[in-house]
C-alpha cells in the first residue's frame, strides 16, 4: 500500500491564528474565555478547549446574558452587531477573524453603503455567510445553486456586488457567476475565494485523478471538508470521509494499491498524521 497526502492538508493561515490566539488566552490564565461559535469546525480540537475551560457560545442571546469574561470571534467572523453587544456589555474581545474574511466585510460594507444590492456566493447558513451578510447596509442575497442563480431576478437597473464565501468551490463559484452575467446586471464581481482553499481543492481534485481510494479528513460541519469530499468524489469513486483514524475502515484499505489523503481547513497535523499511520498499520 501506498500513500500520497496532499501539502495543502490541514490547517490553514486563518484557522491556525485563531486557534493559536485562543491558546495564548489560556495560557495567560485568562478567565472565564469564551469563543463565539466553536472556533474552529472540529470536534476534537473544540473538546480540547472546553476541558481547559473555554466555553461556546451559541447564539446571540447567550452573549447576551453574559456579565463578565473575554470573548474571542473565531476565523468565520461575524456581523456589526455582535461587535456593538461586545461594546455595549462592557466585554473583553479578542478578534481572531480571518484577514480575508475580514477584506469581505470591508467589501460588503463599502459597496452596500454606494447603494449596492449584494449577492454572496456560498452557503446562507454557513458562519462566515452570516457574517458577511451583518455587514451589508441594503439587501444581501445568497446564492449557492445552479438552480437558485438561474431563479435569481432583479431590475437590471439595479447594480449589484457579487462576493463569494472563502472556502467555496471555485470552479462552481465561475459557474454561478456566468449564470448572473447572461442576465446583463450593472455589477462588479470580486472573487473572494481563499487561495488556500483554491490551492486545496485544485491538488485534492488532481490526486483523487490518481489514487484507487481517496480520504478526506475533517469535522462532520466543515464546510470546506464537505467540498473536498465531493470534489474528490467525482474524480475517485473510493472516497471516504472521516473525522479521525478511528473512522478509518482498514479491510476495505488493505485491498487498495494507492491512497490519497487530503484534509479540511480545520483539521490538525496531527490527526492527518495518525491517519496515515492507520493506513500503514
Amino acid at each position: 500500500m501506498q500513500i500520497k497526502v496532499a501539502k495543502s492538508a490541514g490547517f490553514c493561515f486563518g484557522v491556525q491564528r485563531a486557534v493559536d490566539t485562543v491558546y495564548e488566552q489560556i495560557e495567560k490564565g485568562v478567565r472565564p474565555i469564551y469563543t463565539y461559535g466553536p472556533i474552529i469546525h472540529n470536534e476534537v480540537v473544540v473538546q480540547d478547549l472546553e476541558k481547559k475551560g473555554v466555553k461556546v457560545l451559541n447564539s446571540q442571546q447567550e452573549l447576551e446574558a453574559l456579565e463578565e469574561g473575554t470573548v474571542i470571534i473565531r476565523s468565520h467572523g461575524v456581523g456589526r452587531s455582535i461587535y456593538e453587544i461586545l461594546q455595549r456589555k462592557n466585554l473583553q474581545c479578542v478578534d481572531a477573524t480571518c484577514p480575508f474574511v475580514r477584506k469581505i466585510h470591508k467589501i460588503v460594507k463599502k459597496e452596500s453603503l454606494l447603494g449596492k444590492q449584494i449577492v454572496i456566493i456560498g452557503n446562507d447558513k454557513h458562519p462566515e455567510v452570516e457574517g458577511i451578510k451583518g455587514w451589508c447596509y441594503t439587501k444581501a442575497h445568497v446564492l449557492e445553486t445552479t438552480e437558485q442563480a438561474e431563479k435569481f431576478e432583479l431590475l437590471e437597473s439595479v447594480p449589484l456586488c457579487v462576493v463569494s464565501q472563502t472556502t467555496f468551490n471555485y470552479k462552481k463559484f465561475k459557474d454561478l457567476v456566468e449564470i448572473i452575467d447572461k442576465k446583463r446586471y450593472d455589477r462588479i464581481v470580486v472573487n473572494t475565494i481563499c487561495n488556500a482553499t483554491e490551492e486545496r481543492q485544485i491538488e485534492a481534485r488532481r490526486i483523487a485523478g490518481e489514487v484507487d481510494a481517496m480520504i478526506v479528513i475533517g469535522g462532520s460541519h466543515s464546510s470546506n471538508t464537505q467540498k473536498l469530499f465531493e470534489i474528490c468524489r467525482k474524480e475517485c469513486r473510493n472516497t471516504y470521509y472521516i473525522q479521525t483514524v478511528d473512522d478509518l475502515d482498514l479491510e476495505v484499505l488493505r485491498s487498495t494499491g494507492l491512497i490519497g489523503i487530503t484534509a479540511g481547513a480545520s483539521t490538525p497535523k496531527k490527526i492527518i498524521e495518525e491517519v496515515q499511520k492507520g493506513c500503514l498499520n
